[in-house]
């Protein structure tokens, strides 16, 4: 349907009514939505906003008897937008008109001059899964619809943040085999918001680390961001061989290094650096390359060629943001940073240009070199890293790769039922104790009955979109690199130490929810507070450690509220193992070490998410 005379008005609200009481309008028009019928689509200063121009009677077509549209206002958030375009001259589909004129033209397509608005609504079941929704508008003349793209393309590009080019790596084997369909899928979305992507599908293990070790501070300045298709371990891949090159900071303390801050009794936190064995590698050894490099007295941040060094790459930047789309087996770091396991919710994050800062933790392995040499190796980890009964089913699963992610169901049921324990010694930074740590000093001693759960349950601040926990942040550009560790640096600390067998010692950076742990390992762990939280499961029955993970699996569980549970918030803490050992499961990935530290940068890198919907 035509309508005759002016039917567009720009900046006159007197002769357009705006949906929203009080609110100006910038462009209004009387314009045919597909699917729908004639509307007066108006244009504000924060989002469009559409209604039939005459409602149908009681929202009902009387030819059909079928409710079309609702005489609510309907529209969509300019910051809900991620692409528009301008169409060929098509067809226009009529779903319902008002009553004069809807039996003559009802069902009809009508050919015409259109542009098409895409963008996402959210789910009403799960509020931080996207849908995606796109809104065709018609009319009759081309310079109409023209104006329109033209005052869209001109009020997104007031969206700040949002990339113009990335840098793509796609994990074929990720997961069940997904990598390139979960890509093909979500890629049309990149096309329509014109963002520029270069693809990189990796046909061996460690080629994303070697070619992100490998670029330049120019090459990589080129860049808004990279974005993995794949799960937690080949993001771990892309995040060391980004920081590899590029991030030196002082090594977290080791257990020699800490002896004049402790008090010298039968309990003492020295190690002989004789007791750091020569390791040699193995078929477990780790699928890329470790992180090496002498003792440093001081922080830095650089890149390790000479040629590249007039062109700096800050280390935090808010800029440049790391994405991912879920393609593996648990993608526990999507789930926590935007809420869902959805590669469509992951794709709109990232064109939107979203961003959340992420802790992450360095690892340091201490290793003797075959010059008697003590030399640290470095990995960074986001989400966790785990000893023990984590380690065994990382190496038993190795065995059954062919199964795909089953197998880390069959192996953790495998190293469940072998119940191996290890001897351990654990040296943690205790920041503001009483607060901080969340599990009461416990008599390890007991029996079956000192093993039930306390009633006690310290209340949970979830991490959520706009937490105020995570937008606390120190100011990098004042004290230097020593901000990303401002706990470490506290004067109200002091080392505390944890020694005997225990079945598994985890550190998590984040919370890891996944699907089989829906609250994670610590429930109240936060994306960007500075803190890992230590968990110590020692040596215990069989019943009662059932019983443990029996909780992780449900909502509102409470698995850390166990006697044989030790719970410790800490920037830091040292890791040495006695007699027979396990291996470190670090983001899904084997890391072998007899003596280990590690603390967290807070806020270190930044990614493409905006954290959980409430």
């Amino acid at each position: 349907m035509e309508r005759e005379g002016n039917d567009c008005v720009v900046g006159d609200t007197s002769l357009t009514a705006s949906p929203f009481d009080g609110e100006a309008s910038i462009l209004s028009s009387t314009l045919l939505l597909d699917h729908v019928g004639e509307v007066t689509l108006t244009f504000h200063s924060d989002r469009l906003s559409w209604k039939l121009v005459e409602p149908l009677d009681n929202d009902v077509s009387t030819c059909l008897g079928i409710k079309y549209f609702s005489k609510v206002a309907t529209g969509i958030k300019l910051s809900d937008i991620y692409a528009f375009e301008l169409n060929d001259h098509g067809s226009i589909h009529i779903s319902s008109l008002p009553p004069a004129t809807e039996c003559l033209l009802l069902g009809q397509d009508i050919k015409m001059y259109s542009f098409t608005v895409h963008g996402f609504i959210r789910n009403k079941n799960q509020p931080s899964q996207c849908i995606l929704v796109e809104y065709t508008f018609g009319h009759k003349n081309l310079p109409t619809c023209q104006m329109w793209v033209n005052q869209l393309n001109a009020s997104l590009k007031h969206e700040v943040g949002r990339p113009k080019n990335l840098l793509v790596f796609v994990h074929p084997r990720s997961g069940k085999g997904n990598g390139c369909r979960t890509w093909e899928a979500v890629a049309p979305i990149f096309s329509r918001a014109k963002v520029e992507t270069k693809v990189i599908v990796t046909e061996r293990a460690g080629e994303a680390f070697d070619v992100m070790s490998s670029l330049t501070n120019v090459e990589l300045n080129s860049y808004d961001g990279v974005v993995a298709v794949g799960g937690d371990g080949f993001f771990n891949e892309i995040l060391n061989g980004f920081l590899s090159p590029r991030f030196k900071a002082p090594y977290p303390p080791t257990p020699s290094d800490f002896v004049h801050l402790v008090k010298d009794n039968d309990d003492s936190l020295v190690l002989d650096e004789d007791e750091i064995v020569d390791e040699t590698s193995s078929r477990n050894e780790d699928q890329f390359p470790l992180i090496s490099s002498p003792k440093q007295s001081g922080s830095r941040i650089s890149n390790s060629n000479s040629e590249d060094k007039a062109a700096e790459f800050p280390l935090p930047n808010e800029w440049f943001r790391f994405g991912i789309i879920p393609a593996g087996s648990t993608d526990a770091i999507v789930i926590c940073t935007t809420g869902t396991r959805d590669p469509i919710t992951s794709a709109l994050h990232i064109v939107l240009g979203k961003r959340v800062h992420l802790d992450i933790a360095q690892v340091v392995r201490w290793k003797r070199t075959p010059k008697s040499e003590v030399e640290p190796h470095v990995r960074y980890a986001a989400s966790f890293s785990g000893y023990g009964f984590y380690g065994d089913v990382i190496t038993e699963s190795e065995k059954y790769r062919w199964m795909g992610p089953k197998r880390y169901d069959y192996a953790g049921t495998m190293v469940f039922l072998k119940h191996r324990s290890y001897e351990a010694e654990i040296t943690y930074l205790d920041v503001e104790s009483d607060e901080t740590n969340l599990t009461s000093r416990r008599d390890h001693e007991g029996n079956l009955l000192q093993a039930i759960r306390s009633p006690q349950k310290s209340e949970r601040c979830i991490c959520r979109i706009n937490c105020k926990v995570c937008n606390e942040k120190p100011n990098h550009a004042s004290v230097g690199v020593c901000s990303l560790t401002p706990h470490l640096n506290s004067e109200e600390t002091r080392w505390a130490r944890s020694k005997g067998r225990f079945l598994s010692v985890g550190a998590a950076v984040i919370s890891c929810r996944n699907e089989k742990a829906p609250d994670g390992l610590v429930a109240d762990a936060h994306l960007s507070d500075g803190f890992l939280h230590l968990i110590l499961i020692r040596d215990c029955p069989h019943v009662s450690y059932l019983w443990h993970l029996t909780q992780l699996t449900r909502r509102g569980g409470s698995p850390l509220n166990f006697k044989f549970v030790e719970h410790h918030k800490t920037p830091a803490f040292t890791f040495t193992s006695s007699g027979n050992e396990s291996v470190w499961n670090v983001d899904g990935e084997i890391f072998q070490a007899h003596q280990l530290s590690a603390q967290v940068f807070r806020g270190l890198v930044c990614m493409f998410a905006s954290g959980p919907e409430v």
